[in-house]
């Protein structure tokens, strides 16, 4: 008990510092959401008025009258209301909503891609480390130089490739957008074939680093004594690789999948903003044009809640799958 109120003590500590970093690192860039807010209005032919200005402060949270740390108070108590304000980029909308619309579209392709790759890589792992020395070893290398490919060099490359080339996909966007958004089988096998691009761009990039370190497992796993007693009771060679050596092997790779997901959502800003993908990347890479501190906070905080959670299921998991990490100090 005294190593699972550790761990959630340990991760609400966490999360406080990622909300302070979360409220000044924005308030650390040059401009102010409210000019730029301002000049739209002033570029479409509207007038702005003092009393105006110091409503849209107080409407977007900017305002100068209040010190840095009033703000950051308000800050805290409108997250614990799920207030996040009001969007400068997608203005007059709230953060919310802004989140609400895009953070579906980036969980279902981070999230399947990241599934993929993983179950992928585990899978591959397995076979190629029980077969060491073999010409399957010869993967091994190629997948690692995948791995080490920027993101978005090798999105450039399949868009080029797949997209402007061969025609095999759309090079641009989530779905057609002469189809009408809902839960009808046209629309989502348009999002599906959409998504099949970005998707495929970041199980490649991810999937050789599953397999290199199952497979190294794997090595190791096959020389502990127990697998030589699995062998000397005459056991098939298939029941020894999935049921003892896989899955001993797997759990290095377990307690690494949520810490992954954070790498996964980076690399997805500059995957979605190729593909003109209308997830949460594309939505943060606007909040930072506009200097929309909002929409910043809010995508920040719902990627570090995901990510934090993630590993806090992960090292609970953990902690039930094997009970020596409870006596650890």
């Amino acid at each position: 008990m005294t190593y699972f109120a550790r761990k959630i003590g340990f991760y609400l500590v966490a999360l406080w510092a990622a909300l302070t970093l979360n409220f000044f690192i924005p308030r650390m860039m040059p401009g102010n959401p409210v000019d730029t807010l301002m000049a739209k209005l002033q570029q479409r032919g509207g007038t702005v008025d003092p009393a105006a200005r110091k409503a849209y402060e107080l409407l977007l949270g900017a305002d100068r009258s209040e010190s840095l740390f009033q703000q950051y108070v308000s800050y805290l108590g409108n997250v614990l209301r799920g207030d996040f304000g009001v969007s400068v980029s997608a203005y007059p909308a709230r953060v919310s909503e802004v989140i609400g619309q895009s953070l579906p579209w980036t969980i279902v392709l981070v999230g399947m891609a990241t599934l993929i790759s993983f179950a992928l890589g585990l899978l591959l792992g397995t076979v190629v480390g029980w077969r060491r020395g073999s010409w399957l070893d010869s993967v091994v290398p190629a997948t690692t130089v995948l791995a080490a490919v920027p993101y978005f060099w090798l999105a450039l490359v399949l868009a080029a490739l797949l997209s402007s080339t061969l025609h095999w996909f759309p090079l641009l966007g989530g779905y057609d957008v002469a189809l009408q958004l809902g839960w009808n089988r046209e629309f989502i096998s348009s999002a599906v074939y959409h998504g099949t691009l970005p998707a495929l761009t970041i199980v490649i990039s991810s999937v050789g680093g599953w397999l290199l370190g199952m497979r190294n497992m794997m090595v190791s796993t096959i020389s502990e004594d127990y697998m030589l007693t699995a062998r000397a009771k005459g056991l098939r060679n298939r029941r020894i690789m999935v049921r003892y050596a896989a899955r001993n092997a797997a759990l290095p790779s377990i307690a690494g999948f949520a810490t992954s997901l954070g790498f996964v959502v980076s690399g997805s800003v500059v995957t979605e903003q190729v593909f003109s993908y209308p997830g949460v990347g594309t939505r943060l890479l606007q909040a930072v044009q506009n200097n929309d501190y909002a929409l910043m906070q809010g995508i920040f905080l719902v990627i570090t809640v995901a990510v934090l959670g993630a590993n806090l299921l992960v090292d609970l998991l953990y902690g039930v799958i094997d009970p020596r990490t409870r006596t650890s100090h």
